[in-house]
């Protein structure tokens, strides 16, 4: 478990160049407490963190594996901020792909069934951080109110909004550019994970998966 957490945050940490011009490398992180329950033929688990060295990202302790269920509740997201779940898409992860966007109207785009559960397909690395684009100004007749078509691979912690929102608003987005937003705050409680952003945005988070 130790070598899969290590290697969880060197391969994160080696595709973003702000992240690893400031670490090259991190020690392992060890979540101790069990921070788990079960419930309705699940075990629940909150074991995620947030690591000092990389307080932007919430990854899981262990890596996801098939058939996992995440569970990801954001709480009032403001109309700039977006919810990233991302998930490495190369052996060195210097590619992401984007799993899933939250906006303040919740999941974007067509989802199976729960807009705040992600059922996991594959085993791999995932991670979760937050980025703030500005505000839509345009009055485009048939644009949305926020971006909600964004680049399906980029390089991780980079969220790229497309479509024509982002034609309507390429000067607002040169002004103000995207940027991550770092955690303020983490708490087990019970077997859910919460983290607050700066700005206040809350995000509860659990694992689940089918008991044996």
């Amino acid at each position: 478990m130790h070598a899969i957490i290590s290697g969880s945050l060197l391969a994160i940490a080696a595709l973003t160049p702000v992240i690893a011009s400031r670490q090259s490398s991190l020690p392992g992180v060890t979540v101790t407490a069990p921070y788990t329950r079960s419930h309705g033929g699940y075990v629940i688990s909150g074991d995620f963190r947030v690591d000092a060295r990389m307080p932007t990202v919430v990854f899981p302790a262990q890596a996801l594996v098939k058939d996992d269920i995440l569970n990801v509740q954001p709480v009032h997201l403001a109309d700039d901020e977006y919810l990233v779940l991302q998930e490495c898409a190369s052996a060195d992860c210097r590619l992401a792909h984007v799993v899933r966007v939250w906006n303040a109207d919740g999941a974007v785009g067509w989802v199976p069934q729960s807009p705040w559960r992600v059922w996991i397909r594959h085993e791999n690395k995932y991670f979760i951080w937050m980025q703030r684009m500005p505000v839509i100004q345009s009055d485009c007749l048939g644009c949305a109110s926020h971006f909600v078509a964004f680049q399906s691979f980029s390089p991780p912690m980079t969220l790229h909004p497309t479509g024509a929102e982002v034609a309507n608003n390429r000067a607002l987005l040169r002004e103000r550019p995207p940027r991550v937003v770092p955690v303020v705050r983490q708490v087990h409680e019970g077997a859910t994970f919460v983290v607050r952003f700066e700005g206040g945005a809350t995000v509860r988070i659990q694992r689940m998966h089918a008991a044996d």
